[in-house]
């Protein structure tokens, strides 16, 4: 049987509401797990869940601080399956934003997976996994939607195709593939911050490949929009769907230029002009030799030089159309995020602006 999600709150109501400590949601509000809420995704999800009228259970192996009204913290560790399930008892959407570190997807990408998987199904939740391009291999062509063949050529691509494979393959998981380019935005550790604007404060930017090539970017806040949008249609989508979010397929000077031109309205001036700069993919190979991060970003490296976007017009048939935030506004808000600049006077931030929208149709499954 199926209920109608409530209708969220409009950003000047959110705004009003907000306080110092999170308050618990009605218990008639559907439900979500976000697995892994400490890292960027996590976060990004938190928020726009919780901003969209939903009981968020946020899991973290640390303290989360900041929780927003709507979201309780779970201090259990993801291997505890039967803690898990007390805790966020009712949930009909697990978000998967847990994210082992680079060097050892080896040995962890897939146990990890599958404790999370374990949760969903033992939940009776749609287990909700971002995506990215890795699959499709260096030979991807330029753009990539849904029934694009999986020829993926490296390890990380082999294992993230054998992650979807076998939540498809689980009878009992209803599962969802949510793929994404590059993020940026809501925080660091992404190519913004630790490549291309890493020397923004001396007017310097880095850019990983190609100026003249395509790549898919995904900026944060919106792709947590689509996995409320995405949950608040569950009952519309098959047990095992793949959706692409489109996100902003940018090639490098567009990008570059984008940097710059935000840089411009929160206040940050390079003096005379802008320097560019490319990586020295080279000498990171010969440094990958020693260094485990380098070796596996060198595998990697293909994604600059191979241009790609992703087709997100299933996504839109699905949920109907998502909100996108203009890709200057966007990259504003992410260089503010990283303590770049200065406000922009009164323009809302990333997540309430257009909260209101999150979930177009939402409808949440029911016991």
């Amino acid at each position: 049987m199926t209920t109608r999600h409530p209708a969220p709150s409009s950003p000047s109501a959110v705004a009003a509401d907000a306080g110092p400590a999170p308050t618990a949601p009605p218990a008639d509000r559907p439900g979500v797990l976000v697995l892994g809420a400490g890292g960027r995704l996590g976060a990004a999800c938190i928020r726009a869940f919780a901003q969209a009228g939903w009981r968020v259970h946020a899991q973290a192996r640390r303290p989360l601080a900041d929780l927003p009204d709507g979201a309780v913290a779970v201090a259990t560790d993801l291997a505890d399956t039967d803690a898990l399930v007390r805790a966020a008892a009712g949930a009909v959407a697990v978000v998967y934003a847990v994210n082992p570190p680079y060097t050892d997807w080896d040995a962890s990408l897939l146990p990890l997976a599958r404790l999370g998987m374990d949760v969903a199904e033992r939940l009776g939740a749609r287990f909700m996994l971002p995506g990215n391009v890795y699959n499709f291999g260096s030979g991807m062509p330029p753009v990539l939607d849904e029934d694009t063949p999986m020829r993926a050529d490296t390890v990380k691509g082999r294992l993230r195709v054998a992650l979807e494979d076998e939540m498809a393959a689980r009878p009992g998981l209803r599962s969802v593939v949510i793929r994404a380019g590059d993020f940026f935005g809501a925080g660091t550790g992404s190519w913004l911050d630790l490549a291309i604007a890493k020397s923004i404060g001396r007017g310097r930017l880095v850019y990983p490949g190609p100026l003249d090539r395509v790549h898919a970017w995904a900026y944060l806040p919106d792709l947590a929009r689509a996995f409320v949008a995405v949950a608040a249609s569950d009952d519309e989508l098959p047990r095992a769907e793949r959706l692409h979010f489109a996100g902003h397929a940018l090639t490098g000077a567009e990008f570059l230029a984008s940097v710059e031109r935000a840089a411009a309205t929160i206040g940050l001036s390079p003096g005379l002009a802008w320097r560019h700069g490319g990586m020295p993919w080279p000498l990171l190979r010969i440094g990958g030799l020693v260094v485990p991060m380098l070796r596996e970003l060198s595998r990697m490296a293909y994604l600059w030089s191979v241009p790609h976007r992703l087709d997100g017009a299933r996504l839109a048939q699905r949920v109907g159309p998502l909100p996108a935030t203009p890709i200057d506004d966007a990259m504003a808000a992410a260089l503010q995020a990283l303590g770049h600049g200065t406000a922009r006077g009164s323009s809302p931030g990333p997540l309430r602006a257009a909260s209101c929208r999150a979930a177009p149709r939402a409808r949440a499954r029911t016991a």
